[in-house]
């Protein structure tokens, strides 16, 4: 198993109700798997909500094999008006 550290911003703490969590996953999941799993932990409320996706304080272009270790951020566009 690996551990990453997985925060969350905006909506996506708002509907978990939490800003970060550590979690111990498979080795080789990925980081588009890992957005599968948070997804599904909202229960549909972050369906039509894009997300950027952070590793280690960097933006991912495309999907990665996470490692142990890893920090992941889960960032909605921002808003404002």
């Amino acid at each position: 198993m690996i551990q990453v550290k997985v925060k969350y911003f905006s909506q996506v703490k708002y509907v978990l109700g939490k800003d970060e969590m550590s979690l111990s996953l498979e080795p080789g999941t990925t980081s588009a798997e890992l957005e599968e799993l948070v997804r599904n932990q909202a229960q549909g409320k972050l369906d039509k909500v894009t997300l950027r996706i952070a590793v280690n304080q960097k933006y991912i272009p495309a999907e990665i094999e996470l490692k142990n270790g890893d920090e992941v951020a889960f960032i909605p566009p921002v808003q404002g008006g």
